[in-house]
């Protein structure tokens, strides 16, 4: 099912902060238009709401006999029940462990995952830094080559499964690129490492608000091992994530001690409680999850299909549209499938334009038109390097100007990436502005910070809300 534009801007009341009026350079106030939902998305309504209403109740958990206290271990657990649900997990076998983020659950798993000695860990080309870093410490890893379009290579996957068979301990996957937005098959993937003996674990970041996720029974062959994901992707920005996975492959000590991760300790020894306890030290963040249950909620009442559909078309949309921006080159695999038809991309859109520095028109289009997008390489360096064709000597030269925080003309893409509360509309404000970039209007003079920032001379940044401060107690 296709949502219609005026179904879509009917659904742009319910989120916080869309068509906000923001300064730009000249002085004027214009609505904003966010196309940077693959780094953050605004808050649902029904979200802050809940939040609110909770707010009154909260307490500690767990161990408060008040009520509040409670409450609030009834409304924590219960969020556990809700991401179970929203993933497909098998309530018995499986654990939600509560995170910051999916870095953070992604850097538990892989210091808490049970591995035999001489483990080999796959990851991907396209995996975001957070899904690589973090095996890369634990244990020696093999990256899966990615074809020249960015499409992950599945026959030298195949390759790698059979030349480590026997000691592929997980391969590690995006559900979704964050870079091209590109949809891997996971469980097709997930079928080729179990057949080894291996396990799979998605990085749903970037997938967990575009798309249904099923981990599927665990004897079926496709069934995914884990799944991480982030509140603040899923239009709730409240300060927490979730790794879903079986209870048998964590560890038997957790990733932090401390409060809350014992049974029992004596000056001499220590007995771990069990899961998901062991794994969330100190006390937890309880609006985060409630904040995320409510989110899961609103997008199973709206249905994941009919927001793939939305964003489906209205990437093609803007994949045409940008297409026709003179210079402009869109980046990545192109999307193959006919309108009408949910594809294999989220609605993640990189590119570059031909003599202008990636940096730069992300600023053009920041601070003199309202719209928000994202550029440099997006915490996938080696997935854009490989995109834009950089030879390895020259990445190795770009680390060394890393080391002493010189970035200025590194190698990058800008990129618009879509919510569910998107339109042509922003589409069409987007690409009027590089329009006008690419034709040489454009109003300030920037400069580079060693950053690979741009930023106008001159430039004070406006706080249009109250931070507090001193004489707050006055």
């Amino acid at each position: 099912m296709v949502v219609t534009a005026e179904r879509a801007l009917d659904l742009r009341r319910e989120f916080v902060g869309v068509d906000h009026p923001v300064p730009v350079l000249d002085g004027r106030l214009v609505p904003y238009v966010n196309l940077d939902n693959a780094a953050s998305t605004p808050a649902l309504r029904p979200v802050v709401e809940a939040v609110e209403e909770f707010l009154p109740f909260y307490s500690s958990v767990h161990r408060g006999t008040g009520y509040m206290s409670r409450l609030s271990t009834v409304a924590y657990e219960r969020a556990r029940e809700h991401v179970l649900a929203f993933v497909g997990a098998d309530p018995e076998r499986d654990v939600v462990v509560f995170a910051k983020n999916t870095t953070e659950a992604l850097n538990r798993l892989a210091r808490s995952m049970r591995m035999p000695a001489g483990s080999v860990v796959l990851t991907t080309m396209l995996e975001h830094h957070s899904n690589d870093l973090p095996w890369r410490a634990r244990t020696p890893t093999v990256r899966v080559p990615a074809l020249p379009d960015g499409t992950l290579d599945e026959d030298a996957l195949d390759g790698l499964l059979a030349e480590h068979a026997g000691r592929v301990a997980l391969l590690a996957v995006a559900g979704a690129s964050n870079v091209t937005g590109l949809v891997p098959p996971v469980h097709r993937l997930a079928e080729k490492v179990h057949a080894i003996g291996g396990r799979i674990v998605v990085d749903a970041a970037q997938l967990a608000a575009h798309r249904p996720i099923d981990m599927r029974a665990h004897d079926d062959p496709g069934h995914l091992d884990f799944v991480a994901l982030s509140a603040h992707k899923m239009y709730a920005p409240f300060g927490t994530g979730a790794l879903v996975g079986g209870r048998a492959w964590f560890g038997t000590e957790p990733d932090h001690a401390g409060g809350g991760t014992i049974r029992a300790v004596t000056v001499d020894d220590v007995v771990w409680a069990g899961l998901p306890d062991r794994e969330e030290a100190g006390s937890p963040n309880v609006v985060g999850a409630v904040a995320l249950a409510a989110a899961i909620g609103v997008l199973r009442r709206i249905g994941l299909d009919r927001i793939a559909a939305h964003e489906s078309e209205l990437a093609r949309y803007a994949a045409a549209r940008l297409a026709g921006v003179p210079g402009l080159r869109l980046q990545g695999p192109a999307e193959h499938e006919a309108p009408g038809i949910v594809g294999r991309k989220v609605g993640v859109i990189p590119f570059t334009v031909d003599g202008i520095d990636h940096g730069l028109v992300a600023a053009v289009l920041g601070y003199e038109h309202g719209v928000g997008v994202r550029h440099g390489c997006f915490c996938a360096q080696p997935y854009i390097h490989h995109l834009l064709g950089v030879r390895r000597v020259e990445s190795a030269r770009w680390l060394d100007r890393a080391r002493v925080d010189e970035h200025r003309g590194a190698p990058g893409m800008v990129r618009i990436s879509l919510g569910a509360y998107n339109d042509m509309a922003d589409i069409d404000r987007a690409v009027r502005a590089l329009e006008w970039l690419v034709a040489g209007e454009v109003q300030g003079r920037y400069r580079a910070g060693a950053d690979g920032s741009f930023v106008p001379d001159g430039y004070f940044e406006p706080l249009l809300f109250d931070l507090g401060g001193p004489g707050l107690s006055d």
